[in-house]
């Protein structure tokens, strides 16, 4: 009996990864100083140099043998043994097979940042008017 081997198709598991990091090709294509285009030409490539994977690997917050090794079972096995498993180290399980580290949105939180500021010169200016009124 045969067993197919899958192809290693190296720009399939960049975006898988890249998926499963909640970031767009956009913010990985700013990253790299590439067009979102050649983001997208990367993910369909079933190959990649080495040093371009190196880069892709550095953003996505990974290494390039991570790239390489990575598999949609082997996340599957991960979590599905972190959710059966009762124990009290899950997180540490999570944190040290996946790599976790949370992609944020900057231009939002630098909007939001904005906002509170302009809220807060507002309160100021209130606060000073009612001063000058006593």
């Amino acid at each position: 009996m045969e067993t197919a081997t899958k192809p290693n198709h190296i720009g399939r598991k960049i975006s898988r990864i890249r998926e499963l990091r909640g970031m767009k090709q956009e913010t990985l294509a700013e990253e790299l100083g590439i067009s979102q285009q050649a983001v997208s030409k990367i993910e369909q490539s079933e190959t990649i140099e080495d040093d371009k994977l190196e880069q892709i690997a550095n953003v996505l917050g990974v290494t390039k043998e991570g790239i390489e090794n990575f598999s949609d079972e082997a996340v599957f096995n991960i979590i599905n043994n972190t959710y059966n498993n009762n124990s009290s180290d899950n997180s540490t399980l999570i944190s040290s097979s996946v790599n976790y580290q949370p992609t944020f949105n900057t231009v939002e939180k630098i909007v939001e940042l904005y906002e509170r500021l302009v809220q807060a010169e507002k309160d100021k200016i209130e606060y000073l008017e009612k001063l000058l009124k006593k």
